[in-house]
């Protein structure tokens, strides 16, 4: 079955209701074992200043949210694009936090939401992207699968829940 949805370029998370289902899909990645920096369970408090951030970077204009939507409004997913700002590196940006809710995994929204921050990207005049992602995590051969190369591996750059150290990915992709 395919899924329909459309994908947006949010400026704000002021709007309370996108601001509850934004919380909703963070903890349901982390509780899920999503690889993006929180320990499962989620506490609310961990929710609110992620998002609070994520709304000060966009009010500093240099950070892109997309989010997508299935057919009858619901959120499914987000992803993030963080621009650089040094004058070096106006041609690049970094790929953060893909997150998808559980439930509407493996529906291509994923694979939508990264060609639309790259195209997001590309329309920025943006020819360079980078992101990470815990080594031997789900997200490591889907970045491999949608055209992503592997940079390399940097050991131990993670705590996990366990006390233990993980490693991360970089990969990048020319635009």
């Amino acid at each position: 079955m395919t899924m329909t949805f459309s994908i947006t370029d949010i400026r704000t998370v002021d709007d309370t209701r996108l601001r509850v289902e934004l919380e909703a899909l963070l903890e349901d990645a982390v509780n899920s074992g999503a690889s993006v920096g929180y320990h499962a369970p989620l506490a609310p408090h961990w929710k609110r200043a992620f998002w609070d951030g994520v709304a000060a970077q966009l009010s500093g204009g240099a950070h892109r949210l997309l989010i997508a939507r299935g057919p009858k409004g619901e959120l499914l997913g987000s992803v993030q694009l963080a621009l650089c700002t040094k004058p070096n590196g106006a041609h690049r940006a970094e790929v953060q936090k893909l997150l998808v809710f559980a439930r509407h995994r493996r529906n291509g929204v994923a694979r939508h939401l990264m060609a639309a921050v790259e195209d997001t990207a590309r329309g920025l005049g943006r020819s360079l992207l980078v992101l990470d992602t815990l080594k031997g995590d789900s997200g490591e051969p889907f970045y491999e699968a949608t055209g992503w190369l592997r940079a390399g591996v940097i050991p131990g750059y993670t705590v996990e829940a366990d006390g233990a150290f993980g490693d991360t990915v970089l990969f990048y992709k020319t635009l």
